[in-house]
């Protein structure tokens, strides 16, 4: 397939879709108002009554929802759906602090399992694919949702759970997996150890849809011709249903998102304020039919933006950028904020480098060091790659770094997701 320059392509009327929104927007918030204590309380202190939102430039003057509160109504203070209508729960990891404990309704299940759908539609999933499914289960929202979906599209899930990779490989042959999901670093893992074993020509694979972390475009090649199939990078977080609110299409120009549910912002990160499609800052979203725990204009940290265009796949769904990092992995040095996709990018560009990497900060004295280890490809000069690197962080970004190429392969993978910033500085 020949992909369309985005800058030849049509552009996307935003405003005739807000104006779609609104009455679903304001459908929430009264529903939030009526139901939710946390969210009337939140109105309130704000001096705002739902019905006094009567266009977008209301809207952004409502408060922000953050994590923190969500984690300050541990275990079920923010439900807003009577407890008889809770069907399930799930929650996150809970590693930075208490966890998040997201109720859901049978709609909310519903709405999800239909998003999941549409999302394995557009890779391109059909129901006589066997679709592998390698995300944990549990209070975790990945194995489930995505199983749910498969079932729904009437596909044969094949629930194998994290881990375990020769039992992973061994199934993947004996059933002809033709579809495999995973983290991105699960899906390296797994095409390095098929080449490795000699298996790339007896798998059946052809699609793969990969999230829960930002992955590089780089990376995202060596996937796909590891192990011969097409990759689709797909977004979701538990705080909002979980995977499968947003996936790219078979042109990848961006994830499409389900703006019939979902209702996407893009702020100045440091300002609070709304930018238009097209700049890059923080993703907020409000959740326009969610039951359990309604969510209005939740702080994602997850930097992109809306992109202005519309999509030749002729999805009337709008699109948002990849997922360039998140606002609360920003790298501080010498007074440069540095984002790790700044860095994939950069590197991206270098030829001889491989897909993965670690940055490990430390400090002497009152100086602090940068150095980048990544691994490089055979039948380059190691030397020569890493003065490579170390011109292209100083020319893009503007700071100087260290860089160490180690041989490909060397650098840790990871069944979940793959930690690359290591910040040994004392405050």
């Amino acid at each position: 397939m020949t992909l369309p320059q985005r800058e030849s392509l049509a552009f996307f009327d935003f405003q005739a879709l807000y104006a779609r929104q609104l009455p679903r927007l304001q459908a929430c918030l009264q529903y939030a108002y009526e139901r939710s204590p946390f969210y009337r309380e939140k109105f309130q202190q704000a001096g705002i009554k739902p019905k006094e939102i009567q266009s977008l430039a209301d809207f952004a003057h409502l408060p922000f929802t953050t994590k923190a509160e969500l984690r300050a109504g541990y275990p079920l203070e923010l439900m807003a759906a009577p407890e008889e209508e809770v069907v399930r729960i799930h929650s996150s990891s809970g590693t930075t602090g208490k966890p998040v404990i997201i109720p859901y309704t049978r709609q909310d299940v519903e709405v999800w399992t239909e998003m999941m759908v549409r999302c394995l539609k557009m890779a391109g999933v059909k129901r006589h694919d066997r679709v592998q499914i390698t995300p944990g289960y549990g209070l975790w929202t990945a194995g489930i949702g995505f199983q749910a979906g498969v079932e729904r599209l009437g596909a044969m899930a094949v629930p194998t759970g994290p881990g375990n990779t020769p039992k992973q490989i061994e199934m993947m042959l004996d059933l002809k997996t033709t579809v495999l999901i995973g983290t991105s670093s699960y899906g390296l893992l797994l095409a390095e150890e098929v080449n490795k074993r000699g298996l790339r020509d007896k798998i059946a694979l052809r699609i793969g849809i990969f999230g829960s972390e930002r992955w590089s475009e780089k990376m995202r090649r060596f996937i796909a011709e590891g192990l011969g199939i097409e990759t689709f990078d797909i977004y979701g977080l538990t705080e909002v249903y979980g995977p499968g609110i947003a996936i790219d299409c078979p042109y990848h120009l961006g994830l499409h998102y389900w703006s019939d549910h979902l209702f996407f912002e893009i702020i100045d990160p440091e300002k609070g304020t709304p930018l238009p499609p097209g700049e890059e800052g923080e993703l907020v979203i409000t959740t326009l039919t969610k039951e359990g725990l309604p969510l209005i204009r939740y702080r994602t940290h997850d930097l992109t933006r809306l992109l202005p265009f519309v999509c030749p796949c002729g999805s009337p769904f709008p699109l948002i950028d990849r997922i360039k990092g998140r606002t609360d992995d920003r790298i501080k040095i010498r007074g440069v904020n540095i984002y790790p996709g700044q860095l994939d990018e950069v590197l991206r560009e270098v030829e001889g480098t491989g897909s993965e990497y670690q940055v490990i900060l430390t400090r002497e004295g009152v100086r602090d060091k940068m150095l980048i280890k990544i691994e490089g490809l055979p039948g380059y000069e190691p030397e020569r790659v890493a003065e490579s690197c170390r011109q292209a962080v100083k020319s893009r970004i503007g700071v100087t770094v260290e860089v160490e190429v180690v041989p490909l392969g060397s650098l840790p993978r990871s069944e979940k997701k793959t930690k690359r910033i290591f910040d040994y500085r004392e405050d």
